[in-house]
């Protein structure tokens, strides 16, 4: 049968400071609509880093879970997470919960494990009366506007992210590892070169060592590739951070990041990097019924803060190992 809706129709809209969006009408319903151009998007995909598709009109959570099977078969467990989710059928979550006046800065998700989604799929089933994008960066182009010693050190050293998990903020380690069992924690840990350490008080501290740049498995295009400056402490509001220093301790903080060498990330490095993505951030404001696609290797992505109900759904598909596609770099990831 020939397809009512060839890719040679899809109209892909390039503006300055927006991601590339393409309009469409799915009368046949969006499963089908996307099943049939599945491969076509995954072609924009490698152009662009990352495609809006806005006219699909995704209502609920069923429907939206049907798009992500057509679009993806080996979506990804979330391990690991840095904060919870809701998880729902089919391999969708909901968006991390973080507080909504707060900016979730740009990252490349789970890129601190060995394995990770090499996509993400978005789906807007409300949209907040105002911001809340899901911004994106292209990761190539964040790098080479980075300082070039700067780059050479993280290349050299990698990064080192260390976390504190408690029951109190972000996530436990019982939502992290998706068990409260320490034994399969610890053989989790191991498996996945995360040095662990259990507390007087029944916490868990980790420390993992990775890469902070890499090279796309497909393109092979060095990309910058890490969450150095979203978990970093410098990162979060003056206020937030003040508070948490003085309740657990600087070297309690629930998450935070080093060079790999153990040195810590200076204000100014963190700041520096904040600014190159902001330079390099793309945006368009979620409309009830999108669909966004974000190649995660390719393209960071952020969460900027909101007002109103926003509901925003997730599935991390595509799974990559840092073997393939981790430069030469002695260390890291062990």
């Amino acid at each position: 049968m020939i397809s009512p809706f060839p890719a040679s129709l899809l109209d892909v809209n390039l503006q300055p400071g927006k991601p590339a969006i393409v309009r469409v009408e799915a009368p046949f319903g969006a499963s089908r609509w996307v099943a049939e151009h599945r491969d076509a998007l995954r072609t924009m995909l490698t152009d662009y880093g990352s495609v809006l598709v806005r006219g699909l009109g995704l209502g609920d959570r069923s429907e939206v879970g049907g798009v992500f099977a057509r679009l993806a078969s080996d979506r990804m467990a979330e391990r690991e997470s840095f904060a919870p989710r809701e998880s729902y059928a089919d391999g969708v979550y909901s968006s991390t919960k973080w507080p909504s006046n707060q900016q979730m800065c740009m990252h490349h998700e789970l890129s601190y494990r060995l394995e990770f989604p090499g996509l993400m799929m978005f789906a807007c089933l409300s949209a907040p009366s105002s911001g809340g994008a899901t911004a994106v960066a292209d990761s190539p182009s964040v790098l080479d506007a980075l300082p070039a010693d700067l780059v050479a050190r993280f290349e050299r050293e990698g990064w080192v992210l260390t976390r504190n998990y408690n029951d109190e903020i972000g996530a436990s380690y019982a939502e992290a590892f998706g068990t409260e069992d320490r034994a399969a924690v610890e053989s989790y840990c191991r498996a996945n070169a995360i040095a662990f350490e259990w507390q007087p008080d029944g916490g868990l501290r980790t420390q993992q060592r990775r890469y902070a740049v890499v090279h796309h498995p497909v393109t092979r295009q060095r990309c910058w590739f890490n969450q150095v400056a979203f978990l970093n402490e410098w990162t979060l509001d003056p206020e937030v951070r003040e508070f948490l220093v003085d309740m657990y301790g600087a070297d309690g903080l629930p998450f935070n990041t080093r060079f790999g060498h153990g040195d810590p990330i200076g204000e100014d490095v963190v700041v520096l990097l904040n600014q190159v993505y902001a330079a390099h951030t793309l945006r368009e404001p979620w409309q009830a019924g999108d669909l966004m696609l974000v190649d995660n290797i390719r393209t960071a992505h952020s969460r900027e803060p909101f007002e109103g109900a926003r509901e925003v759904l997730v599935a991390l598909a595509d799974p990559v190992h840092q073997a393939d596609c981790a430069p030469r770099v002695e260390g890291a990831g062990r």
